[in-house]
């Protein structure tokens, strides 16, 4: 059997590792979404820690674009040179002891920084001296309909793309799935929608994105930790610098790992005692399995399917922490919307009401799985696409899903909040108070609206804004 070299936990025991301590936060998921690279989600998922879980929402491609613009304008000139001046200095004084903590060799260090320069093209830099751009309220109208983020010709064509790439990584998949417990098309759907099945290019150095980010940008301090896990890498990983290319943002790789993510969960699964996330194809596939295995896959389960919840059925019942066999939720009328009966094995396991739109949009039973697909990217949509994606490349008459998104939106995000606040006072339990409706938003929404002798709908709309105060 072929060794497998793994870092952080071991999903399967008969697997060797290669354990790695390291000072670098760990609690992350695997990247940041690359500017242009994907869909913008709308805002119809998360509470808690925003998409891309734990480490930014994709409001910082937003907010990244707004601090470009505002260093754009001529009002204060820049000494750029001397901030190169600065950059250097930090280097040595900031970085260099940073990553002496963590063994990484001066050899690695030189390397890694020789010719390096900022980039000044990236968005969300703050320069020395300058002054972060004000936090902006939150008064745009941000809920769209999700329908166009499900657009079918698109998905259409990444599930036959996949389904050629199954073919041809069959025999991998296969033990992919044997050693980690994913199925083949989750790992082929992350792929498909992180970069385009490894088409979508990162084209920026990555020690050059975090360095400049770690000296000046408004997450100085996550960037510096993710710039030691860089040098980490390179140094124990014998990669050379220059080749760790990256997204904007310093996600690097087919799977558009954070290099914190790298040395938790990549994996050489070609045998070359290499771990080459950007060029290897069993070495990205398997780390994205390992990933979701370590996450907390369920072996056997799929990640959930679309549902019809009838109106007798509250939709208040939404959440993970509201979880309940798949057969209470047939008894009470849920059926499945093709028409199949739910699996015999799946009766007696868990299942979660999810509900994106609230009565506004499809309904679905999901698993425990789904949430783990959330650890990718903390979106009830992004879960929701992987899960189509994958069931379309697993089975090529599958298509869209049934129901229909609603006109959903024409919301303010500052208005929502405003309705979270209110409900907050009402004790009720919103989750984050960020004017993105969540599911505890949706189900607390709920609740009010049964209490008041309202029609249930579970999401935000104008008709309740003069309600809920």
């Amino acid at each position: 059997m072929m060794s497998v070299f793994i870092r952080g936990k071991n999903p399967s025991p008969t697997l060797p590792t290669r354990g790695r301590e390291s000072n670098v936060g760990a609690s992350f998921s695997p990247s940041l979404r690359q500017a242009g690279a994907t869909d913008r989600l709308p805002p119809c998922g998360g509470d808690g820690r925003q998409a891309r879980g734990g480490i930014f929402t994709r409001t910082l491609a937003a907010l990244g674009i707004l601090s470009s613009l505002l260093l754009a304008q001529p009002a204060v000139a820049l000494d750029k040179p001397a901030v190169e001046a600065q950059f250097r200095a930090w280097l040595e004084k900031t970085v260099w002891p940073e990553a002496q903590k963590n063994k990484v060799p001066r050899e690695t260090f030189d390397a890694a920084f020789k010719g390096v320069t900022l980039n000044w093209s990236l968005p969300d830099l703050v320069p020395p001296g300058e002054k972060p751009p004000p936090e902006q309220k939150q008064s745009q109208a941000e809920f769209a309909t999700p329908a166009p983020y499900f657009d079918d010709k698109k998905m259409a064509t990444l599930a036959l793309k996949g389904q050629q790439l199954k073919a041809q990584h069959a025999s991998l998949l296969a033990r992919l799935e044997k050693t980690y417990g994913v199925p083949g098309e989750i790992v082929l759907a992350l792929w498909g929608r992180e970069t385009g099945f490894g088409a979508a290019a990162s084209p920026y150095p990555a020690m050059q994105v975090l360095a400049t980010k770690a000296f000046m940008s408004t997450r100085k301090d996550l960037f510096l930790k993710e710039l030691v896990a860089a040098l980490q890498i390179s140094a124990v990983d014998r990669i050379d610098p220059k080749a760790m290319k990256s997204s904007w943002a310093g996600a690097m790789g087919q799977p558009q790992f954070m290099p914190s993510s790298f040395l938790q969960y990549a994996v050489d699964f070609d045998g070359d005692h290499k771990v080459d996330i950007w060029n290897s194809v069993p070495d990205a596939l398997a780390s994205i399995a390992n990933y979701m295995a370590q996450k907390g896959w369920q072996r056997g389960r799929g990640w959930g399917v679309e549902a019809n919840i009838p109106d007798s059925v509250s939709c208040a019942q939404e959440g993970p922490d509201l979880a309940r066999p798949i057969s209470k939720w047939v008894a009470a009328g849920v059926t499945r919307i093709d028409g199949k009966p739910f699996a015999a094995s799946e009766l007696k396991s868990d299942g979660m009401m999810m509900m994106p739109a609230g009565r506004f949009g499809p309904d679905f039973i999901v698993t425990p799985n789904f949430y783990v697909l959330k650890e990718y990217n903390n979106s009830d949509l992004y879960a929701l696409y992987v899960g189509n994606l994958a069931d379309r490349i697993a089975n090529p008459r599958a298509g869209g899903f049934a129901g229909k998104w609603g006109d959903v939106g024409k919301m303010l995000r500052s208005d929502v909040q405003a309705m979270q606040e209110a409900l907050v006072k009402k004790g009720y339990d919103v989750g984050k108070v960020d004017g993105l409706p969540g599911y505890k938003t949706r189900r607390s929404i709920g609740d009010f609206e049964a209490k008041n002798g309202l029609k249930q709908t579970c999401y935000p709309d104008s008709a309740l804004k003069g309600k809920i105060k």
